[in-house]
């Protein structure tokens, strides 16, 4: 079992770990994305305990600010080229210890920050080289619960959930 005991906070990417990954081209433009009603759900219970839950990623959809919104995340930073300036700048602007924060990543972009902080965490399908740097690996994959489970997993071992 992994100690999620001193976790107080949660970085999270968007694509392929709060979406599967999949894209939906519209004729608009829009790139559409699906999010699992669970993972919702435990980020709103995370936030309502005092947790931090931020949202890191490379890619700009109003869309995916809308959805994180509705879950009441105020820290969304979407079109981030280096995720480690916004890391660095967060922890910074907060005082945030790495130690305190887990960070759920699926691929390449994600590894930098991961191995920064306490916990590195990943859904099932993420890519070999995360998966294998990850202390965490979700049963479920991406867009299916796999920040459900770790937000829970953390919650109950600290007794919060």
């Amino acid at each position: 079992m992994v100690d999620l005991s001193a976790i107080k906070a949660f970085i999270l990417d968007v694509d392929g770990v709060l979406t599967d990954g999949t894209l939906l081209a519209l004729n608009s433009g829009e790139q559409a994305r699906t999010f699992h009603i669970r993972d919702g759900y435990a980020i709103r219970h995370a936030l309502r305990k005092g947790y931090r839950i931020v949202i890191i990623s490379g890619r700009q959809e109003e869309g995916v600010r809308r959805r994180l919104e509705s879950l009441d995340v105020q820290d969304i930073y979407l079109g981030v080229d280096d995720k480690m300036v916004i890391f660095n700048k967060y922890i910074n602007l907060h005082r945030l210890d790495p130690a305190t924060i887990a960070y759920m990543g699926d691929d390449m972009p994600d590894v930098e920050v991961m191995r920064r902080c306490g916990l590195a965490a990943c859904p099932a399908d993420a890519a070999d080289d995360v998966r294998a740097i990850s202390a965490f690996v979700a049963s479920l994959p991406g867009g299916k619960g796999a920040v459900r489970e770790l937000l829970e997993a953390t919650m109950k071992q600290q007794g919060t959930w």
